[in-house]
């Protein structure tokens, strides 16, 4: 379309929507004034910058930033980034309405599961599937049963949750076996019984026990004749990629035997936040049975990437190019290099040895050396708050801006803020 060319209707109709200035001007003002009213009768006497306020208020939240602080799995800027191919399912979900739970080939009701179901037995050798918004698994082993978990796994997850709660919310009875350090096969076979719903084995993703440890292989566990529950974590899919080879892998808990297998979706898959339950058949149906599985439905735009994300592991060299989390990972040493020099020229900046980590709970003792750019410490506060804002990382007196988790387009945009910044 040129310059002279009107907008198709469906472009003007959008554009007639779109509200007047004087509309939007008029909305923002009235409500910081009447929150700085509020502010005022409630005795604050300093000088406030209403413009800078109203500006801050039309900003969106959340909003894009640019992560170079090196932490590849960045809990506190949103996980892991979509790939494109992800990103393009969230945008045609969001377009008007969706097939979320109606069967095109029937006409009839259909079930959100089956969008990735498929797809996850697929890429995992599963018998059955289902992703939810988070992982419950402990409901598997059933109100009054015992569901018994090695002491060295007896972990607390980010925002205080703990293993020992999430069995007594699923109205269970924990039975610790082991030592915090050493647990055996024995220790498990001793504890079950007719009562025992389950065996939980919880990968402690964001710690490591060294020295005088041991801990029973999931094969083994598999073969006491109870149902297992393997929370793996952080979902490594990507067996060929040598940097995650001590996160436990998901296809090998689904051809041990596990009753269920979970692990996040915005961790190391590197999709949307989900959390992710394959196992065998009778495990699955159980969850999705469960009482609470319809408060933790995952929605639809978290199902849209979620599919998309899972379709490139068809082809692990696709997914190692094109799921972020892995291009980061996998990265090439001098394309990292190539990248610090030029945001390093360009903003001025000095090219210094750094070490990158993976983050998200994921492999905590895992360094990844690589280039960073070094700038003064003072840029880090206007950086926040510059548009796009540039997150980086504070060391020895001087702001890193790690390229490792940065695209050569981001690495750019960061250097113009630089530039602005000063």
């Amino acid at each position: 379309m040129t310059d002279a060319e009107p907008p198709p209707p469906r472009v003007r109709e959008r554009l007639r929507a779109l509200p007047s200035v004087d509309r939007l001007a008029t909305s923002v003002a009235r409500a910081e004034l009447a929150e700085r009213r509020a502010e005022v009768l409630g005795g604050a006497a300093d000088e406030a910058d209403l413009v800078a306020r109203a500006r801050e208020r039309l900003r969106p939240a959340p909003r894009r930033v640019l992560n170079a602080t090196g932490v590849v799995v960045h809990t506190n800027l949103g996980r892991a980034p979509l790939a494109a191919a992800a990103r393009a399912a969230v945008a045609s979900a969001a377009e008007g309405y969706s097939n979320l739970e109606l069967d095109l080939a029937t006409g009839e009701r259909g079930s959100r599961h089956d969008h990735v179901e498929a797809l996850l037995r697929e890429v995992t050798g599963a018998e059955a599937a289902m992703a939810v918004n988070n992982c419950a698994a402990a409901a598997l082993a059933g109100p009054g049963r015992d569901i018994v978990v090695s002491r060295g796994q007896l972990i607390e997850i980010g925002g205080g949750f703990r293993i020992p709660d999430v069995v007594a919310q699923a109205g269970a009875r924990l039975v610790e076996v082991g030592t915090t350090n050493r647990t055996r096969l024995a220790d498990y076979a001793s504890a079950v019984g007719s009562e025992t719903g389950a065996i939980l084995r919880a990968h402690p993703s964001n710690f490591r026990t060294l020295g005088f440890t041991e801990e029973v292989e999931i094969e083994s566990l598999c073969s006491l004749g109870v149902p297992v529950i393997d929370d793996v974590g952080s979902g490594a899919l990507a067996d060929d990629l040598a940097l995650v080879a001590e996160e436990p892998a998901v296809r090998r808990s689904v051809r041990a035997g596990a009753g269920l297998v979970c692990f996040s979706g915005d961790k190391l898959l590197g999709g949307p936040q989900a959390g992710v339950m394959v196992g065998t058949r009778e495990a699955v149906q159980a969850c999705r049975r469960h009482p609470l599985a319809r408060a933790m439905r995952i929605d639809k735009l978290s199902l849209a990437a979620l599919h998309a994300t899972l379709a490139l592991y068809r082809d692990p060299e696709r997914a190692r190019t094109e799921i972020p989390v892995l291009s980061m990972l996998d990265a090439a040493p001098e394309a990292l290099q190539a990248r610090a020099v030029r945001l390093a020229q360009t903003c001025g900046g000095e090219v210094v040895s750094s070490t990158a980590k993976v983050g998200g709970g994921a492999l905590p003792l895992l360094e990844l050396p690589g280039p960073a750019v070094a700038l003064d410490v003072g840029l880090a506060g206007p950086l926040r708050s510059g548009e796009p804002p540039v997150i980086g990382r504070i060391a020895d007196g001087r702001l890193l801006l790690d390229v490792r988790t940065l695209t050569d387009e981001e690495a750019d945009l960061a250097a113009a803020a630089v530039l602005a910044a000063r």
